[in-house]
C-alpha cells in the first residue's frame, strides 16, 4: 500500500493502492456521463451490499451526517426516540434527538457490556416508541449488539429499527431482507453507516438505506425541519443521478465504487469470517502481554478492540512510541482515557499489516520495561487465523 504509516485506529482506516487510484482520477462534472454511470453503480453496489429493495442515499458527509437523516427523515417532534447504547456513539443519538425536538429515552449499559435484554424489553412495554437505535458495533467500546435478539422486541412493539453500521457495514452482515424471529415482517428498517470504517475509503461519505417501511413513514411526516438532510430531495438524484440537488464529491464516489467492487468481489460472509479471525487473533496476541479487553469474547466486535493497559503502562508514551515504529492506534475515550487504548483490524488490513503491529506492540512494551514474549504472541494470533481457515 502506499501508506506510509500503519492506521490501526478504529477508522479512518488503511486505504489500498488501487482505491487510491481510483481516487486520484481526473475530476469531472457531476452531469457528466461518465460520473453518472459510476455514481449509478455505486448506488446499486450499495443496494447489493444490504440486501435492499428500499432505497440508498450516498451523499458527502459523515456518519453523523447519517445518523441525522435516519431520525429527522422517520420521527417528529414531539414523538418518542429509544437508544439502545453500548458506549459514546450510541449515545450521541440522544443530543440529536434532542435538537429536533424529538422526546428520547436511553438505554445505556455499563462499558463493555450489551444491554440486558430483559431491560429493552420492559422499556419497550412501558411506552409507545416510534423507532429504536441500535449501534451494531461501538466506536468507543469494542461492543457488539445481538441482532437476533434486539430486532425481534423491538419490532413486535411496531417500532421501527434503525442500525447504525459505522464500524460494521462490510464487516458484518447487515442483510434489510433479513427475517428476525421466525416473523416475515421483523426486519432492519434503516441501516447507516460511513466511507472510512470497515469500506475502506477516506472519510467524507454518508451511507444510509431505507426500506420500504422506513420511506413510508418519511411520507407520513409531511414537511420536516431539514433541507440537506432530508431524503425526498435526494431521492430524484440516486434514482437519477444526472439530476442536481447538492454537488456530489465527485473523487470519493470513484473511490467508494471502487472499494464496493473489493468488497462484493470478496463476498460479506467471507469478509465476516476474516473480521471475526483479525479480531480473535489481535485480542488472544495482546492478552499474552497482560492487555485484556474491555469487552469479553462473546459480545466482541470483530472490526476493533479496546485494550486495557497492564499496570504501570502510560498510555501517552507508549502510543507515541508506537507512533515512532509506523503504527497507529486511538486512545481511549471518556473515563478510559489513558487506561486504555483502541486498536481497528477492519477493511483493508491484512493479515501481515496485524503481525507487524503485534511485533511493534511487544516492542514498545519491552521499551517501557515490560517482560512480555513476542513469539508466544504471534503464534496465538496464527492460532485464531488457522482456526478460520484465512490467509489475507
Amino acid at each position: 500500500m502506499k501508506n506510509k504509516e500503519m492506521l490501526l485506529v478504529p477508522g479512518p482506516t488503511p486505504v489500498m493502492d488501487e482505491i487510491y487510484d481510483a481516487l486520484a482520477s481526473e475530476t469531472r462534472g457531476h452531469t457528466d456521463p461518465r460520473f453518472v454511470a459510476i455514481y449509478r453503480n455505486a448506488i446499486e453496489q450499495t443496494k447489493q451490499l444490504l440486501q435492499t429493495d428500499g432505497e440508498v442515499f450516498v451523499v458527502a458527509g459523515s456518519g453523523t451526517l447519517a445518523m441525522e437523516m435516519a431520525i429527522v427523515n422517520t420521527v417528529g417532534k414531539g414523538e418518542s426516540l429509544l437508544v439502545i447504547s453500548h458506549g459514546y456513539f450510541g449515545d450521541r443519538f440522544k443530543p440529536l434527538a434532542k435538537a429536533y425536538g424529538i422526546e428520547v429515552d436511553i438505554l445505556q449499559a455499563e462499558w463493555g457490556k450489551q444491554v440486558d435484554p430483559l431491560l429493552v424489553e420492559e422499556t419497550l412495554a412501558q411506552k409507545e416508541y416510534k423507532a429504536v437505535t441500535i449501534t451494531h458495533a461501538d466506536t468507543s467500546t469494542g461492543v457488539m449488539s445481538d441482532l437476533d435478539t434486539l430486532v425481534p422486541l423491538i419490532k413486535k412493539t411496531g417500532a421501527l429499527v434503525i442500525l447504525d453500521g459505522v464500524v460494521a457495514t462490510a464487516a458484518l452482515e447487515e442483510n434489510m431482507s433479513k427475517s428476525y424471529g421466525g416473523n416475515v415482517d421483523y426486519k432492519i428498517d434503516i441501516v447507516l453507516t460511513g466511507s472510512q470504517k470497515a469500506i475502506g475509503i477516506p472519510p467524507g461519505l454518508a451511507i444510509i438505506a431505507f426500506n420500504e417501511t422506513a420511506l413510508k413513514a418519511r411520507d407520513a411526516l409531511g414537511d420536516i425541519a431539514a433541507y440537506y438532510c432530508d431524503i425526498k430531495n435526494w431521492l430524484p438524484i440516486m434514482r437519477d443521478p444526472s439530476k442536481y440537488f447538492a454537488t456530489p464529491p465527485v473523487n470519493l464516489i470513484y473511490a467508494y465504487h471502487k472499494a464496493m467492487d473489493i468488497v462484493l468481489e470478496e463476498g460479506i460472509q467471507h469478509r465476516e469470517q476474516r473480521h471475526i479471525a483479525f479480531g480473535r487473533g489481535i485480542r488472544a496476541a495482546l492478552r499474552t502481554f497482560g492487555m485484556e479487553p474491555l469487552a469479553s469474547e462473546e459480545v466482541s466486535a470483530p472490526t476493533l478492540s479496546c485494550m486495557l493497559y497492564p499496570e504501570g503502562v502510560d498510555d501517552a508514551a507508549f502510543r507515541k512510541l508506537l507512533s515512532h515504529k509506523g503504527v497507529i492506534v486511538a486512545g481511549a475515550l471518556a473515563h478510559l482515557a489513558g487506561k486504555a487504548f483502541r486498536i481497528g483490524h477492519m477493511g483493508n488490513t491484512t493479515v501481515e499489516m496485524l503481525e507487524q503491529a503485534i511485533r511493534n506492540i511487544g516492542e514498545v512494551l519491552h521499551e517501557l520495561g515490560l517482560e512480555v514474549n513476542q513469539e508466544l504472541a504471534l503464534q496465538a494470533f496464527k492460532e485464531e487465523i488457522l482456526m478460520t481457515g484465512q490467509t489475507r
